[in-house]
């Protein structure tokens, strides 16, 4: 399912692989992962850390060197082309559980037969737009990722219909989103685990461009990485790019968010908050036989009626 050990380099070896870190089976991993306590529980507030993970976090102070970040920026794509080359279609379980999840998606048409124009931000290879294809026949999709090599997987998959779905490569902080989706059009966008993949500085980008065409009254749904994360924790010394911000062994990067930075980013970029909490979970990694603290951040922001695209 992830890298095998004996592919960390000995120059590596202190960064937290991805194997280690149960990626994003948060909701449905039934194999590897199961709760400790079924469901989850909404919390307006950060988990509590213990006296272990307060000493760990705060002895972890340095950071990777400047060079080695800008590296890592100027080459983020080929990491994530990487990533879906070693990794092909197989590293993520299908999201069926989205519409459980995000009831807009069924809820926010004015009619039943209205069609719902969703915009997919950060698709790799289609494990969240085909299950809502295949549940929903009034929907279009536009689906873009920063991995060409996702994208060539999302248009080879067999449900893949040009008439339902538009894949297409876009760097989300510095391509238009106008080149392929027309301005304003958008009902839903959905933005799941993908903005903790990009760079702090560069999110507001991100934001801004998702919002041209965005429809006012339009709405995005948000799931992510909440701070003190299991995740989080188990990043080795030597990962460490800036607050609550991580390199992986295989070079791509993840944010863990709070829910006041996450809520600051969107209104000064336009939105206004609807929802916006932490998701906690306890489950076990079989593996480990450990019972781990899950957290997540699940939110939705609108864009007011009366903003106009920019």
């Amino acid at each position: 399912m992830a890298l095998r050990k004996n592919e960390t380099s000995s120059a590596d070896k202190n960064i937290t692989s991805r194997e280690e870190e149960e990626e994003e089976e948060e909701v449905e991993s039934k194999d590897e992962m199961s709760p400790c306590v079924p469901g989850q529980t909404d919390a307006s507030t950060a988990r509590a850390l213990t006296r272990e993970e307060l000493h760990r976090l705060g002895a972890d102070r340095s950071l990777v060197s400047d060079f080695k970040q800008m590296k890592l920026e100027k080459e983020a794509q080929k990491n994530w082309d990487l990533f879906y080359k070693r990794n092909t279609t197989n590293f993520f379980k299908d999201r069926h559980w989205t519409t459980r999840e995000f009831k807009e998606l069924k809820a926010c048409r004015e009619f039943e037969s209205q069609r719902l124009v969703l915009l997919e931000a950060g698709c790799g290879v289609g494990n969240c737009i085909f299950p809502l294809l295949e549940d929903d026949l009034d929907i279009f999709v536009y689906a873009c990722d920063f991995s060409p090599r996702a994208v060539d997987f999302v248009k080879e998959n067999p449900l893949y219909c040009p008439e339902r779905c538009c894949a297409f490569q876009c760097d989300l902080t510095k391509d238009d989103l106008r080149e392929n989706v027309p301005e304003g059009s958008v009902d839903v966008v959905t933005l799941i685990f993908v903005l903790s993949a990009v760079h702090p500085d560069k999110m507001k980008l991100a934001l801004q461009n998702i919002s041209r065409v965005l429809k006012p009254g339009g709405i995005v749904l948000f799931r992510d990485y909440g701070l003190y994360d299991h995740a989080m924790l188990r990043f080795k010394a030597g990962s460490k790019l800036g607050e609550n911000f991580y390199v992986r062994q295989d070079g791509t990067r993840s944010y863990f968010f709070s829910k006041e930075l996450l809520a600051e980013m969107f209104h000064e970029t336009g939105f206004r908050s609807v929802a916006n909490d932490y998701v906690l979970r306890e489950t076990v990694n079989k593996k480990e036989g450990l019972c781990v603290p899950r957290v997540f951040l699940q939110s939705k922001f609108t864009k007011p009626a009366q903003t106009q695209s920019s």
